[in-house]
């Protein structure tokens, strides 16, 4: 029984028994993140009906994604599963749209394209799926302009947002073949916006 969320993109919460989606609660808004994933959270184990106690774990989706929408989310996730004394079990966001991509019928090699603002994309490879439909990432996630974007041969999927129905069903997968985990740490691949000072500046008369 997983709690997962994921902000990379808009904001989605889901309560996932195994292979089954109970609640998913999702908002397409870019800019509320913080705003938007407490009431989420509250929502979707309120449908879902399952106590708090029942968890096993939270999946959180690492990004790739905008820093500040991103780490919202992650903090959601670490939070809830500190208070309710579970492990979180972190996931590249666009493995959970693969794994989507997968089960509605593709197959052989994937390209997952989301947008990452600025002008530019974010991006990862797949050759496939393994014997239990998990995703193989053969290349990324990276970072590129859209005019830049790699493997163009390759078939393209480009997403808007990430469920987090698809990223508690395959943190379950995950988990029960002993697959490995992604980091736990956000996928921001480039600098944030804001960077500490040097000190201050010298003021001459």
């Amino acid at each position: 029984m997983l709690l997962a969320i994921d902000t990379s993109a808009g904001t989605s919460v889901a309560v996932v028994d195994g292979g089954r989606v109970l609640a998913e609660v999702g908002s397409a808004e870019t800019m509320r993140h913080a705003e938007v994933v407490g009431d989420a959270i509250a929502e979707a184990l309120a449908v879902s009906g399952i106590p708090i106690a029942a968890f096993s774990g939270v999946a959180a989706g690492m990004g790739p994604g905008p820093f500040t929408g991103l780490r919202v989310g992650i903090a959601a996730a670490r939070a809830f599963a500190f208070g309710a004394g579970k492990p979180v079990l972190p996931l590249a966001s666009h493995d959970a749209l693969a794994f989507e991509r997968y089960r509605a019928g593709h197959a052989g090699p994937l390209l997952v394209v989301t947008d990452a603002r600025r002008r530019e994309v974010y991006w990862s490879l797949y050759g496939g799926v393994d014997e239990f439909g998990i995703p193989l990432r053969s290349g990324g996630p990276g970072l590129s302009r859209p005019d830049e974007l790699p493997h163009r041969d390759v078939p393209r999927f480009d997403a808007a947002a990430c469920s987090a129905g698809s990223l508690g069903v395959l943190a379950g997968l995950t988990h029960l073949h002993q697959r490995a985990f992604a980091k736990d740490e956000a996928l921001y691949l480039r600098s944030p916006d804001v960077t500490p000072s040097n000190g201050p500046k010298r003021v001459t008369g």
